[in-house]
């Protein structure tokens, strides 16, 4: 962004920040991405949870995988149109990026098109269409396999966003650009690993707390009974696992990772300008960056030292100490982003508890209150999920890919922002109707129900 400053005297100017073709860039990037996910975060925890329907012996098991397997179409090929966008802006918005790294993570891209995105494809039509060809074997199988397709689709392009946040496996060309050194170094960066683990437990979040809502609502309205309990009995055991492991070890060596590798990210994530040792952890505060203080904080003593660090007397490193160039561009927002993902993580995780501690006392179906808390409590994932990749993204700026390339140097130079801008309108405009058809086809979706008649 541009600053304007107008007026002569210091206590009489007025600065405004004008969006130029860099801004332009990371706004519509970060819109479309943020739109695109809330799909396939659903396909992927769903994709987990047909292939566990289908291992049940029932038929309303069965239905209930037939039914999700209908949504999970839906979202599927609403992702893929959402996604396409992303893919152009590579060349058309961030050229210099592209030409810089294109060498290493091209090869990520390319295995997610090529392999992960038509297996998912193809299993996907085989699991909705070919049930009776395929016998009861077979179709478990193409469940598997569209299990697999969907998961390795997802850890592409973890692997992708791994090397912009730790880059590993990479060296420079003879023309001053990376290209790919060590293959296996770059797939296995256990940056990687650990952000894929935590992206997928949070996916069978958001695929859990919808079956479970679901299966709430319909178990409330007294339809389809044998199918709700399903619904309830996996949602609800599958959430309750999923946060679990949310927690630790997959966001207990996310938090690690951070520490070692991304101290202003860190730092900035908890609102702490002064280093020391037993640092402590804020519950809740207001970051600020003016005066260098987190302001009204609750907080819990050493606990930060404790997390990042594995003992209570670690120093953590303060904002202060860190040059000003390295700090995350807006350290508010990244702030407030880590700690809605943390809050509404921690409240879900509660949710799931209470309802698994009523399932095994088989009282869930008859407790009105915590089924209505279960059908309303769908969005909260969503919302956690989306709050989890601001604060990643957020928290590597003002890098681009971290320690190697500003993001201020890898826009497309030739491109204005009036052009971006433009852009931008027209894939809100095209997204609010891609929006408007999906809620319409999930509403009749739900509104059918599990019906087998058409299978």
């Amino acid at each position: 962004m541009r600053k304007v400053t107008i007026g002569q005297k210091p206590a009489l100017r007025y600065t405004w920040r004008i969006m130029d073709a860099l801004a332009w860039s990371r706004f519509q990037f970060a819109f479309t991405v943020t739109y695109h996910y809330l799909f396939p975060q659903l396909t992927m925890g769903l994709a987990l949870l047909i292939v566990v329907f289908k291992l049940g012996k029932s038929e309303a098991w069965q239905q209930a995988a037939r039914f999700w397997a209908r949504i999970f179409g839906i979202n599927f090929a609403v992702g893929v149109v959402t996604g396409v966008p992303l893919e152009f802006q590579f060349g058309t918005n961030w050229a210099r990026f592209s030409s810089y790294a294109g060498g290493v993570i091209g090869l990520t891209l390319a295995l997610e098109g090529m392999f992960a995105f038509f297996a998912e494809s193809a299993f996907l039509g085989l699991f909705l269409f070919g049930e009776k060809k395929l016998g009861p074997r077979g179709h478990l199988g193409a469940a598997i396999m569209l299990a697999v397709g969907s998961w390795a689709s997802g850890y592409f392009i973890i692997v992708t966003n791994a090397f912009m946040q730790h880059p590993v496996g990479h060296a420079l060309d003879g023309k001053g650009g990376l290209e790919l050194a060590h293959a296996w170094a770059y797939l296995l960066n256990p940056w990687a690993i650990w952000e894929y683990l935590h992206t997928m437990c949070a996916a069978v979040m958001t695929g859990a707390f919808a079956v479970a809502a679901v299966g709430a609502g319909w178990t409330l309205l007294g339809k389809h009974a044998a199918v709700a309990d399903a619904c309830l009995r996996v949602g609800v055991v599958a959430a309750l696992v999923a946060c679990v492991l949310q927690l630790f070890p997959t966001g207990d060596q996310q938090g690690k990772l951070l520490a070692a590798h991304q101290k202003p990210t860190l730092a900035a994530m908890e609102g702490k300008f002064r280093s020391g040792d037993h640092a402590e952890m804020a519950l809740i505060g207001q970051p600020d960056v003016q005066r260098h203080r987190l302001e009204n904080p609750i907080e819990v003593p050493g606990m930060l030292s404790f997390l990042s660090y594995g003992t209570f007397g670690a120093t953590v490193t303060g904002l202060d100490d860190i040059p000003r160039a390295e700090w995350p561009d807006n350290i508010e927002l990244l702030y407030y982003s880590y700690h809605v993902m943390v809050g509404l993580g921690t409240m879900l995780s509660a949710v799931a508890a209470l309802a698994a501690l009523l399932l095994l006392r088989r009282r869930l179906e008859r407790t009105r209150w915590m089924l209505w808390v279960l059908m309303l409590a769908w969005p909260g994932p969503y919302i956690a999920t989306t709050a989890g990749w601001m604060t990643a993204e957020l928290g590597r700026q003002p890098w681009l890919i971290y320690g190697l390339m500003r993001t201020a140097d890898g826009n497309s130079a030739q491109v204005s922002g009036g052009n971006v801008a433009f852009t931008t309108i027209g894939w809100c405009g095209l997204y609010f109707v891609v929006g408007i058809a999906f809620l319409g086809l999930m509403a009749r979706q739900l509104a059918r129900g599990p019906d087998a008649a058409g299978h």
